[in-house]
């Protein structure tokens, strides 16, 4: 019997026609930009033990570091770092019901969590250049 019924809800695989809300892309994003700091703190970490390993090692890695391109990543970096931490005290307030779970709330939340990182962004990118 459970062979011949039929669903018949509707599939849609093209994601691009998908209309997430804003706070639904708050939150993938969120996901996204800790697995990004999950890699890059491996990096980081190779970084640091390059540095200690000898002189040479250290002065190649300083010259690294005060190039245009490495200011740049380390720029990148910084604005997801903000941004992911910004949004993890979002999720943690909504977490512990200081915050309402309904839409306009997520909604209004999610926009002050991107303004604030884009302030942020911008204290940065002052700080590093």
């Amino acid at each position: 019997m459970l062979a011949t019924m039929k669903k018949s809800r509707p599939i849609n695989l093209k994601l691009s026609t998908i209309n997430f809300p804003i706070p639904a892309i708050s939150s993938i994003l969120h996901r996204i930009s800790g697995v990004i700091i999950l890699f890059v703190f491996g990096i980081f970490l190779w970084f640091l033990d390059l540095s200690l390993s000898s002189l040479e090692e250290f002065q190649y890695i300083t010259s690294i570091f005060n190039s245009f391109y490495f200011k740049f990543i380390s720029w990148l970096i910084f604005t997801i770092l903000i941004y992911h931490i910004i949004n993890g005290i979002r999720h943690i307030l909504m977490d512990f019901s200081c915050l309402s779970e309904t839409l306009k709330t997520s909604t209004f939340s999610t926009y002050i969590v991107f303004s604030m990182t884009i302030i942020l962004s911008i204290l940065a990118g002052v700080f590093i250049w």
